[in-house]
């Protein structure tokens, strides 16, 4: 897989958004990429109010900008002394979600990191995040850091979940370059839903179990391939049965994982997955560390 070279991490200056950016400046020091610190305005955070004069309110845009300017400067400046890493710092407005994507995409970023957290109102949980959002419209793999603790060390334990749709391709070398030092589990969830609908249509228990049986030595040999190719001793493989979002979230925490790899596990058909949420959503949603999504 390509080498990661730039980073690009969006803050809002709030404590959760400082944790992303700690996570990504270790990434960047780790890795030996460039940190791009990002913070995106909102247009409406600039209007001061109708009843103002237009000479008042482009002075208020003015200090508003300026001080954001200053705030994101001393972050970088700090973090500059901290890690000993290159920063560029920028600022945009717009929608955060689109204006991240739009400044990854120009720099050719190989990693956007963004606190799980954002824009978090009833309506951001009804139609997602800014995380998840960007996930949608962004090129480079979305890091969304979950975990709320200190970031004190790269990441040790990691679950790279595949499923072999054209997502899971570059999952497990995603999981190599992010945690290169990090001991990897390749994961495969046997989806126990599908057996669960071939029961209710009817299906005899003996051809239902011939059916798993087979399913399950085709996904071993898949797996095996896909190791393989990977040519990396601390990666080992996992097979288990179950509903993929909490197989996958349960496997994480019982293997003290503080990170979750996966490509975008979705429904067929864009209304199913609206309505239900795909797999990589559900896991965005309910993992207790950090997940880490790619196209």
């Amino acid at each position: 897989m390509q080498k990661i070279q730039h980073i690009v991490a969006a803050t809002d200056f709030s404590v959760l958004s400082n944790i992303a950016v700690m996570r990504a400046a270790l990434l960047a020091k780790e890795l030996g990429a460039e940190l791009h610190l990002i913070h995106i305005v909102h247009p409406l955070d600039l209007y001061a109010g109708s009843e103002l004069s237009f000479d008042f309110q482009m002075h208020y845009q003015q200090v508003q900008q300026q001080t954001i300017k200053t705030q994101l400067e001393t972050l970088a400046s700090q973090l500059r002394e901290q890690f000993s890493i290159a920063i560029e710092a920028s600022t945009r407005i717009g929608r955060a979600h689109t204006e991240i994507a739009n400044y990854a995409s120009t720099h050719d970023a190989g990693l956007i990191v963004v606190g799980a957290q954002g824009e978090n109102s009833m309506l951001a949980k009804l139609i997602g995040s800014t995380a998840l959002r960007l996930f949608k419209v962004a090129k480079s793999p979305v890091l969304m850091i979950k975990n709320h603790g200190t970031v004190t060390q790269p990441y040790q334990k990691v679950i790279a979940a595949v499923n072999f749709a054209p997502s899971s391709a570059d999952v497990p070398a995603l999981a190599s370059t992010v945690a290169p030092n990090a001991a990897i589990e390749t994961l495969l969830i046997f989806d126990s839903n599908q057996e669960a609908h071939m029961y209710k249509a009817g299906m005899d228990e003996e051809l239902l179990a011939e059916y798993r049986k087979k399913a399950l030595q085709q996904a071993e040999q898949n797996l095996d391939r896909m190791l393989a190719e990977q040519n990396n001793s601390r990666m080992r493989k996992q097979i288990l049965s179950g509903y993929p979002p909490e197989a996958i979230c349960n496997r994480a925490k019982a293997a003290g994982a503080d990170l979750i790899v996966m490509g975008k596990h979705s429904a067929n058909h864009h209304i199913e997955d609206w309505l239900l949420g795909s797999t990589s959503k559900g896991v965005a949603y309910a993992a207790e560390c950090d997940v880490l999504l790619i196209h």
